[in-house]
């Protein structure tokens, strides 16, 4: 659970960075939540577009991505959605202090 000040930071960090996926009208299917899985193992802060043709709304599709992939909704903003979730993979970690 992260506390508002990490949230924070995190919002601030990702700022920074470009959309690396985008959900159309087709939704989030199964190979996208494997995608992102491998994304957050990858980046561990991942910014998603979610498009206007699609029928989902961004403040709940941040929570439900959070559950599926076992993650932390970091924001939505308008149509913008950040997830971060710790890997133990990368050797290098987003800074949440």
């Amino acid at each position: 659970m992260l506390t508002s000040k990490q949230r924070s930071k995190l919002r601030a960090q990702a700022s920074a960075i470009e959309p690396i996926f985008q959900i159309g009208k087709g939704g989030v299917s199964e190979a996208m939540i494997q995608d992102l899985s491998r994304a957050l193992d990858a980046r561990e802060l991942i910014k998603i577009t979610v498009l206007k043709n699609s029928d989902l709304d961004p403040k709940e599709t941040v929570n439900q991505l959070a559950e599926l992939l076992f993650a932390e909704p970091v924001g939505a903003v308008g149509s913008k959605i950040v997830l971060y979730r710790y890997s133990k993979k990368k050797k290098e970690h987003v800074p949440l202090d």
